[in-house]
């Protein structure tokens, strides 16, 4: 390697270095005008699923009941602020009287943010996991519709933070058992029992439901026996 090539690497390497520097300047914006926009809501539910749910799925009208009979009994609704699932979770939310919440994240080919975001209540992020610490900061109750993998990297980052002590037990429901139910076995079949990779408590940590009225139930039975508070 000749020394102009040499040169010309570490320029770059050190514009790079630089560059980092400045990035970290731009997260701590993003925790800071995240942390005081979610600090002034009341109690609220987080609803994942897909964006690619269309109108007419089942799911979709689902997810609607689900945030309105939330919205009903005093708990906002955060989804992540796009289409399919997540606007079904803001229009229930805003069906019910409730605040609406949509953190939505700044992606290449999407996402535009949905019609039914409270205007004071609508964030970007540029970053996954800042938009993802706020998620599990200032959510009293997960519900996980069907979804991919953005819907499971949500969920199961929730889970391991309680599964580890980092992060204050709250309700996290799975709905839909036709769709979860396969993957619930595999973790009690596979995961649990055959290589023992998680326990039972791990388990009971989520509650599997078809219903609007199921999830409900859960987060109130829940919530008479434990505190409404952040979660760290």
């Amino acid at each position: 390697m000749n020394d102009t090539i040499k040169l010309s690497k570490q320029r770059r390497w050190s514009e790079s270095k630089a560059q980092s520097s400045w990035q970290i300047f731009k997260i701590m914006a993003e925790f800071v005008d995240g942390f005081e926009a979610l600090a002034k809501l009341g109690p609220c539910i987080s609803i994942f699923g897909s964006a690619r749910t269309a109108e007419e799925n089942p799911y979709y009208d689902l997810t609607v009941e689900i945030g309105k009979r939330l919205a009903e009994e005093g708990f906002g609704i955060i989804s992540g602020g796009g289409p399919g699932i997540m606007e079904a979770a803001n229009k229930g939310a805003q069906l019910g009287g409730g605040k609406s919440v949509g953190l939505n994240i700044e992606l290449p080919f999407e996402q535009e943010a949905n019609h039914f975001i409270d205007r004071d209540a609508n964030l970007h992020f540029d970053n996954f996991f800042v938009r993802k610490t706020l998620f599990t900061k200032y959510s009293q109750g997960f519900v996980m519709m069907p979804g991919g993998f953005g819907t499971m990297d949500e969920f199961f980052e929730v889970a391991t933070l309680i599964q580890t002590g980092k992060m204050t037990q709250v309700p996290l429901i799975l709905v839909g058992s036709s769709y979860w139910g396969g993957l619930m076995s595999w973790m009690e079949n596979v995961m649990m029992n055959k290589e023992k990779n998680i326990s039972a408590p791990d388990l009971d940590l989520l509650k599997m439901v078809d219903t609007a009225e199921e999830v409900v139930e859960h987060v109130l039975q829940f919530y008479s026996k434990h505190a409404l508070q952040p979660n760290f």
